[in-house]
């Protein structure tokens, strides 16, 4: 990477939004976001901002609603990350997050790689990561919601070279507080920025964060809606990959190094412990 990338403007939109079509909404507050600052060059939305919770909403990609995203991308001239959307494809429904950039085109759909089971019923998971290039600044990678709670998914896409991670939430319920913990370690351990845009209103609880390279809280939202527009510096990503975090820990040149094999990581691996919990399901 070169040595003088730029600082980036992102603005995350964290929205007061009901369980209904939002599509007309969602295009306002993105138009009024970049009037409001123009320096900003990513605009990032909460998970399901679309339509909200129900597979009955899917619908095969590219549709009338992504379109209309792109236009929105292209005439503002920003990248734009719409939150999630239910996908149809064939007999499978996913909950994916286009990555749209400032020409108006999909470079990149990520399907979420844990629904939220046993709750997120009829979707399907997704099996392949997204990092994608932003020219003159870096690598960014895209989780959703519940994928923070997996660690081996962010530690992949740091793997990949992501050193920004946009994820999109959409959580209503009482463990907020836990996420913004997994937040901050997950930006810490693996030496990143993290993006966690969450809704606000009858979709979710808010508290979205922004977290960057040394587990430093950049700023945390409250429940109401926001408009958090922040500038990231993606060369202290690498300043603190390379000498550590706060000059001390080199967390992910020791990953590299690392000679283990992990046992969960071996070809047909079972755990006798993990087997015994039962089935995946909603409790009694």
């Amino acid at each position: 990477m070169s040595s003088n990338r730029k600082s980036f403007g992102i603005a995350a939109l964290q929205l007061k939004l009901d369980e209904a079509d939002n599509l007309e909404l969602l295009l306002q507050k993105i138009q009024r976001t970049k009037l409001r600052y123009p320096w900003v060059k990513m605009i990032v939305l909460s998970e399901l901002a679309l339509r909200g919770v129900g597979a009955q909403h899917a619908r095969e990609l590219p549709s009338a609603e992504e379109e209309a995203f792109c236009r929105s991308a292209r005439e503002l001239g920003i990248w734009l990350i719409p939150g999630s959307m239910y996908e149809k494809c064939g007999s499978a429904v996913f909950n994916t997050t286009p990555v749209i950039n400032p020409a108006g085109e999909v470079i990149a759909r990520y399907r979420k790689i844990y629904p939220f089971l046993p709750y997120e019923k009829g979707v399907t998971a997704g099996d392949q990561f997204v990092v994608f290039n932003v020219p003159e600044v870096g690598q960014f990678g895209v989780s959703i919601c519940y994928d923070m709670w997996f660690p081996e998914t962010t530690r992949a896409l740091a793997w990949l070279g992501a050193e920004v991670i946009i994820h999109p939430t959409k959580t209503d319920t009482i463990d907020r507080l836990d996420e913004l913990s997994i937040v901050r370690a997950s930006a810490s351990t693996n030496q990143c920025y993290i993006v966690d845009v969450n809704s606000a209103g009858a979709q979710g609880v808010g508290r979205s964060i922004i977290v960057g390279p040394e587990g430093e809280t950049i700023h945390e939202a409250s429940v109401e809606e926001e408009v958090i527009a922040f500038s990231i510096d993606v060369e202290k990503v690498t300043r603190v990959r390379e000498r550590g975090m706060k000059g001390l820990g080199q967390a992910l040149k020791s990953f590299r190094d690392g000679k283990v094999r992990y046992p969960q990581y071996e070809p047909g691996a079972v755990s006798p412990a993990l087997e015994g919990l039962g089935e995946l399901k909603v409790p009694d």
